[in-house]
């Protein structure tokens, strides 16, 4: 039985039996986790409190090897993100960020640069910057950190470059943008001045990014971000659509007061 330790942030979960959990963990050394929490949904619970969506904290766990789910024996709480929780357009982007993760990993394939974007946008959300800014910025180092960058500079069929104006042809499964010539199919568009922006968001450093003017970029950004992450995850994510509708019922509550 081996004896693992490492920084993890809790990335989902679900019950196990009567009071067991299964608890999805991102950790710093061994990436993507699934452990059992024994007893961890009982009143009295050394876990209480502790394994909430979000929570940053010090993993300690044995792994007998028999199994894909390690034992979890501690989880020391280093940071709840609890302000993030409280908010729901902090929570909705927290929680489209850590599926992010989840679906993008695979099991036991350590990237401490990816872990260490994770930690970043959840500090950036207690600190309150703007939710849907962090997502988009963390979304953009993520697939680039993960080696999914899409070239945006020119046409990936033939070479052409990238008009400076206009709507331009996107196509994530060929990996960047295609030309009219040979765009084929119902592809999304957007538009050259998002692609400039995107080219920027990649060069600025974290606080840089997160204080850029983008406008209608952003919105364009993350609905590109979407489309790339069900590619390569292979379905939509849970959470996308619970951003949209927490956004219209923002939209909706602002209008009326």
């Amino acid at each position: 039985m081996g004896l693992g330790r490492s920084a993890a942030v809790v990335i989902g979960g679900f019950p196990l039996g009567e009071s067991d959990r299964v608890v999805r963990f991102y950790s710093r050394d061994y990436g993507r986790l699934h452990g059992v929490a024994r007893a961890a949904r009982r009143p009295r619970s050394r876990f209480t409190g502790a394994l909430e969506l979000l929570t940053l904290g010090e993993l300690v766990f044995f792994d007998t090897g028999r199994s894909d789910l390690v034992r979890v024996d501690h989880f020391d709480i280093v940071q709840p993100f609890a302000r993030v929780r409280e908010d729901l357009a902090r929570l909705a982007e927290g929680a489209w960020i850590v599926e992010c993760v989840g679906r993008l990993t695979a099991e036991r394939d350590p990237h401490p640069t990816l872990f260490g974007l994770l930690v970043r946008a959840l500090r950036s959300l207690e600190a309150a910057a703007p939710p849907r800014r962090v997502a988009v910025v963390f979304g953009v180092r993520c697939v680039d950190a993960l080696g999914h960058r899409l070239r945006t500079d020119a046409c990936v069929v033939c070479g052409r470059a990238r008009p400076a104006r206009g709507a331009v042809a996107v196509d994530v499964a060929a990996g960047g943008t295609v030309c009219a010539r040979c765009a084929t199919g119902d592809l999304p568009r957007v538009d050259a001045a998002t692609l400039a922006a995107l080219g920027r968001l990649r060069a600025l450093a974290w606080r840089e990014a997160l204080g850029m003017a983008l406008g209608g970029a952003e919105a364009e950004l993350r609905g590109l971000l979407d489309l790339q992450v069900a590619h390569l995850s292979g379905q939509p994510t849970r959470t996308s659509r619970f951003v949209r509708e927490v956004e219209r019922f923002a939209e909706a509550w602002g209008s009326r007061r």
